[in-house]
């Protein structure tokens, strides 16, 4: 029986600051046993090998939110069916958002958890009931093992956001809010641009970020201390504000809006529908290059997934937002390593490290022991009906045109799942 498996030549990704090199990898059930392997490691176990020639071995991916309404009974998601999905896009680590029927937001509700390798990780409420009239317990959801605190979709009102930032219980845990008014928004479909406008959507307009995003850099100035994490920037306008900033806080961006925008999707393809609105060309561009340069520090997955029902409902009608662990490194992979000629530390400085400070955790490493590894093939090419069974969400973008790169191996799953051809044992 084959036990071990060493993968000869990748390209391997260590550790943040770490320059990206050749080496071997030796596994043994999921659990990376050594790098570069001396001939004694080797010895003794029935050993397989396979060649790793063009393929990337870095550490698992870090998800700094997404949303889970139902996780036992959820038609569209539950928590079995997204450790699935996540751990098969290469997803070690996922913080959910307290938003649900029954809002997260007392030390009770925390509970959910998955098990070892993956890391489930909650983000307490702001306010109780996610309804911004009063604030939740602070303090009891954070000793009950919350990373942080989180509003909801929009920016609670400012008398109840002070009052809650300068009672100061998070201390120095990360306080996740939107830049987003809800009334100012209009219920726009898109963004306010020229190519939305030429399609007859219905207008989101930049101001209902940029004038909540003044409210936020202004509290940030005054209380320094204060670990504000800025959810889903998504507007041109919004990056130039955190440029002009002396210090901005850090901010995720919502992986979709760095590989899709209203004057490249078809009325006809999925993703159109997100919370922040989707942008333009330039909303696009501005965000790959506040990414490239840190002033946007996190992709965050945020998965909020739809049943199939739901999914056929008219635009106007339906939820915003896409599902899609699996998909998140390939079309960035695409993309920005692709077309936008990025190195792969920098995409996994967007989707690990960067993320993992935002949740305020150490920056994932490798090292013997660990089984938060990913293996990914940027030339692999599937569909999604060749993906073993995940997510149960029928709001996948991308669903009917071929993928190119995959992970095809984890120590995050079951070794026989492995998309590796490995040659016969030594």
């Amino acid at each position: 029986m084959v036990r071990q498996l060493l993968i000869r030549g990748v390209h391997l990704l260590e550790a943040p600051g770490r320059p990206p090199r050749r080496a071997d990898v030796l596994l043994e059930e999921g659990v990376l046993v050594a790098i570069d392997p001396d001939a004694a490691a080797l010895s003794g176990v029935a050993c397989a090998s396979a060649d790793g020639g063009g393929c990337w071995f870095g550490p698992a991916l870090v998800d700094p939110h997404s949303v889970l309404e139902e996780p036992l009974q959820g038609r569209a998601e539950t928590l079995a069916s997204l450790g699935f999905a996540a751990a098969a896009g290469g997803y070690g680590s996922v913080a959910l958002l307290p938003w649900a029927p029954t809002w997260r937001d007392r030390p009770e509700r925390l509970g959910w958890s998955w098990p070892e390798p993956l890391q489930l990780l909650p983000w307490g409420s702001f306010s109780v009931d996610g309804l911004d009239r009063e604030l939740a317990p602070h303090a009891d959801q954070l000793a009950a093992g919350a990373c942080g605190l989180a509003a909801g979709a929009t920016l609670p009102p400012l008398d109840l956001l002070e009052r809650g930032l300068r009672l100061a219980e998070m201390e120095d845990r990360p306080v996740l809010l939107p830049p987003r008014d809800g009334s100012l928004a209009q219920r726009g479909v898109v963004r306010e641009r020229v190519e939305a406008l030429r399609a007859g959507w219905p207008l989101d307009p930049p101001g209902s970020e940029t004038l909540p995003l003044e409210t936020l850099l202004t509290l940030a100035g005054e209380l320094p201390g204060l670990q504000l994490r800025l959810m889903n920037l998504s507007t041109a306008e919004a990056v130039l504000r955190l440029r002009r900033h002396d210090r901005p806080p850090m901010a995720s961006v919502c992986w979709w809006h760095l590989v899709a925008d209203s004057g490249g999707l078809d009325p006809a393809d999925d993703g159109w529908l997100l919370e922040p609105a989707l942008g333009g060309p330039a909303d696009r561009r501005a965000l790959i290059d506040a990414l490239a340069d840190g002033v946007i520090g996190a992709v965050a997955v945020h998965h909020v997934a739809l049943d199939a029902e739901e999914e056929l409902l008219p635009l106007d009608q339906r939820r915003p937002g896409v599902a899609g662990h699996g998909l998140v490194l390939p079309l960035l992979w695409e993309e920005l390593v692709g077309r936008q000629g990025w190195r792969a530390e920098q995409l996994w400085q967007a989707l690990c490290w960067g993320p993992a400070r935002f949740l305020g955790r150490p920056e994932p490493g490798l090292a013997p022991g660990t089984r938060r590894w990913l293996l990914f093939d940027p030339d692999h090419h599937w569909h999604w009906a060749d993906a073993p069974p995940g997510s149960l969400a029928a709001n996948r973008p991308c669903r009917e045109r071929q993928l190119k790169g995959r992970v095809i191996a984890t120590g995050l799953s079951d070794p026989a799942g492995w998309v590796l051809a490995a040659d016969r044992p030594n």
